[in-house]
């Protein structure tokens, strides 16, 4: 019996896998097994960092967040603790966003989360 090797629809894997290796160079866009190689590897590398880009987002929000509390005489957890009192329900990425584009509301903000009785270092 003659050997089976998939046919059109192995034809149409591989296009498919070299098609994502496309602007990788040697080998790795021109043979099957160093492109399916090349881009599996680069699929985890994305799937990996598409966690770590939400962590390192979170914390460049909290160091912004805290530079502009100390500003006003807070740390970032007394202001968090006031904001919650208050019940202001401003997430990391907008603060963040107001602490660098608009100091004054920032520094409302903080006036209302001392008020709330945020405890002052």
């Amino acid at each position: 019996m003659p050997r089976s090797t998939g046919g059109p629809a192995g034809h149409q894997r591989h296009k498919r896998m070299l098609k994502h290796a496309k602007g990788n160079r040697g080998a790795r866009s021109k043979l099957f097994r160093k492109a399916r190689e090349t881009v599996e590897r680069g699929w985890r590398f994305a799937y990996r960092d598409r966690k770590a880009r939400k962590r390192d987002f979170r914390r460049l929000w909290i160091i912004r967040i805290n530079a502009a509390a100390r500003l006003h005489g807070l740390s970032y957890s007394a202001l968090m603790a006031g904001l919650k009192r208050a019940d202001i329900g401003l997430d990391r990425k907008i603060l963040a966003d107001v602490a660098v584009h608009d100091p004054e509301a920032f520094a409302h903000i903080a006036t209302l989360a001392k008020a709330s009785g945020a405890r002052v270092p």
